[in-house]
């Protein structure tokens, strides 16, 4: 096993600055479950281990809400750090990438949200105190201080979840003889267990988006899965 420290690198690199879109900058939906996860996909040179993990964990995420004062799971820190090791523990392999990959990023992954989540509240004091005193430098008339200031204000969302989202990307690279060794009635469970994954981020999706049918329509698309999974289990026993 050998590290691609510029796989690292530039998972980093990428995990800071969407951080800093959801934040400060643009907010164009760059900071995506699945914008960043295809992206990172595509840096890393594995685009379908990034989008298939930002789909699902845009499904995912689609069904929280941030309710009042309390702050959701930071779902691009997930959808960075889980796809970068996506990518890393295919890289390791050498092989195509598989559903099995995706499931256990997402299992030893997803719980970044929350990670992120902490991260948000330490900066959110320092950023805000940052704020008032740009705010200040405004309106005595050093815009160009100001300026500086907002911008010095971002710099620790970019290193923060910048080297968060490094760290998933390097533990990938350790992560891949695991999975190499585990038994093969595992490994195929673990594929199985993705789009299981999936039918479960749809129905919170369908549930979270507060349509009449929603209940309906989730239960309908979990049970469309479940189908589909029966059928080519019992079409390849067949053959």
């Amino acid at each position: 096993m050998s590290v691609v420290w510029t796989q690292v690198a530039l998972a980093g690199v990428w995990g800071g600055l969407v951080a800093v879109e959801r934040k400060a900058f643009l907010q164009a939906m760059m900071s995506r479950p699945l914008v960043a996860g295809t992206v990172m996909g595509l840096l890393l040179d594995d685009v379908t281990s990034g989008l298939s993990v930002g789909l699902l964990l845009e499904l995912f995420f689609l069904g929280t809400a941030n309710l009042g004062a309390s702050l959701p799971e930071n779902d691009t820190l997930a959808a960075t750090a889980t796809s970068a090791a996506a990518c890393t523990i295919t890289q390791a392999s050498g092989a195509p990438s598989t559903p099995a990959i995706w499931s256990l990023a997402v299992l030893l992954f997803i719980g970044m949200g929350r990670v992120g989540r902490r991260g948000d509240r330490l900066l959110e004091g320092y950023s805000a105190r940052l704020a008032r005193v740009a705010l200040a430098s405004a309106e005595a008339g050093n815009l160009t201080r100001a300026m500086r200031q907002n911008l010095w204000g971002m710099w620790p969302h970019f290193t923060l979840y910048g080297v968060l989202t490094a760290l998933c990307a390097l533990a990938g690279f350790f992560v891949e003889p695991v999975l190499q060794a585990l038994p093969a009635a595992l490994t195929r469970g673990l594929a199985w267990a993705f789009p299981a994954m999936a039918s479960v981020a749809a129905a919170i999706a369908a549930q979270g988006s507060h349509a009449r049918k929603a209940p309906l329509y989730a239960a309908l698309g979990a049970a469309a899965v479940t189908v589909a999974i029966v059928l080519y289990l019992l079409q390849e026993r067949g053959t």
